[in-house]
């Protein structure tokens, strides 16, 4: 049976979904927080653009366009100073809203402004915001909001798959019934928790078709609650648990050229108080990281061979065009140049008025 929730149109090629030249407008993770001290300014590319992020005295991490607006010198070979970064090549200084405070040579300095990028800390991590000002929080588990946690960062992961192939496996029940033969009945409800982020839910009992089900469920009975919170397209929280235990994983991707994927893993449990507690969520955290490698390592072998063109998608895909339409309600920006990116149709029309314009200044 064909799904049509949604309105969704399989012969409609998506502008957002899986596509090399466009990301969705939101946080993106820049480098982990360990790696940028006080006092220090490095280069760093996120979606095609060169950026540099530094941490002047106040510990804030700062983001600016990598190149100075003067002469197109690259400000990582340039220094921090207090809260500001001077450019290596004529020493001109810039404040951290990238306003132009001192050129040695001049005793005023020119009404002159570089490009900054909106930036904040969370989970271990230095997040940019690809937009003029961020219109919704970090990505955040709901359940949650005011609770302590702790966070493990994982290595990075390079994908030859684009960051939506990777992150909807999580949301494939045909694969995790089909393929993986979980002993879990996976079906999805879907919830938008916002404008930007989605929530698929499922809870179920294990199921006792195999020697494997029919052992667990001697000695436990309760449901299995397995959620997936999307963030932008490009952020996701798996959140797995029962009535006494619950851990998550954060996958924070960002996409490379050729729609390609760079991500890490962010393995996440809550606080326990005591020595034992910590022993716990230790142990915790070392399984969650063996338990996700394992997959991210499998999928990167499988998901690379596949095009995601859903051409002819039925119930069981029905988490995944949910996920595909609300993904394309989304403002879409351009690779490399981060501007708004525009219909097919506003471009050809925009290109029309501009030869025409160009045919009568002939």
């Amino acid at each position: 049976m064909k799904v049509n929730s949604d309105n969704f149109n399989s012969n409609r090629k998506p502008k957002n979904f899986h596509n090399p030249e466009r990301f969705v407008e939101g946080w993106y993770w820049v480098i982990p927080s360990q790696d940028l001290r006080v006092g220090e300014v490095k280069p760093v590319t996120i979606m095609g653009r060169e950026l540099v992020v530094y941490r002047g005295e106040d510990k804030r991490a700062v983001i600016f366009d990598a190149y100075c607006p003067h002469m197109g010198a690259h400000f990582a070979e340039g220094r921090v100073e207090g809260n500001e970064l001077r450019c290596f090549f004529h020493h001109w200084k810039f404040d951290q809203e990238g306003i132009c405070v001192d050129v040695p040579c001049a005793e005023e300095p020119p009404a002159l402004k570089t490009k900054t990028w909106p930036s904040a800390e969370q989970y271990g991590l230095i997040w940019v915001w690809t937009g003029e000002s961020p219109q919704q929080p970090l990505p955040f588990i709901p359940e949650w909001e005011n609770r302590d946690y702790e966070v493990s960062i994982g290595n990075k992961f390079v994908s030859n798959c684009h960051p939506h192939g990777l992150l909807i496996n999580a949301i494939d029940t045909q694969h995790w019934n089909t393929v993986r033969k979980l002993p879990l009945k996976i079906l999805f409800e879907k919830q938008e928790l916002n404008y930007n982020a989605i929530i698929f839910q499922n809870i179920t009992q294990i199921w006792e078709i195999s020697s494997w089900g029919r052992l667990i469920q001697r000695f436990y009975k309760s449901p299995i609650i397995y959620s997936i919170c999307y963030w932008f397209g490009a952020n996701s929280i798996v959140s797995l648990g029962t009535n006494f235990i619950h851990f998550h994983l954060m996958f924070v991707t960002r996409m490379l050229s050729e729609g390609r994927t760079e991500g890490r893993i962010l393995f996440m449990v809550r606080k326990h108080n005591g020595i034992l507690g910590w022993i716990g969520n230790k142990v915790l955290l070392c399984l969650l990281k063996k338990v996700s490698y394992y997959f991210v390592s499998h999928s990167q072998t499988m998901l690379p061979k596949v095009s995601f063109e859903v051409k002819t998608p039925i119930q069981a895909d029905q988490s995944i065009v949910q996920f595909i339409n609300h993904l394309e309600r989304q403002k879409p920006i351009k690779w490399q140049s981060w501007n708004l990116a525009r219909s097919l149709e506003t471009e050809m029309r925009d290109n029309r008025e501009k030869r025409r314009d160009e045919s009568v200044n002939d």
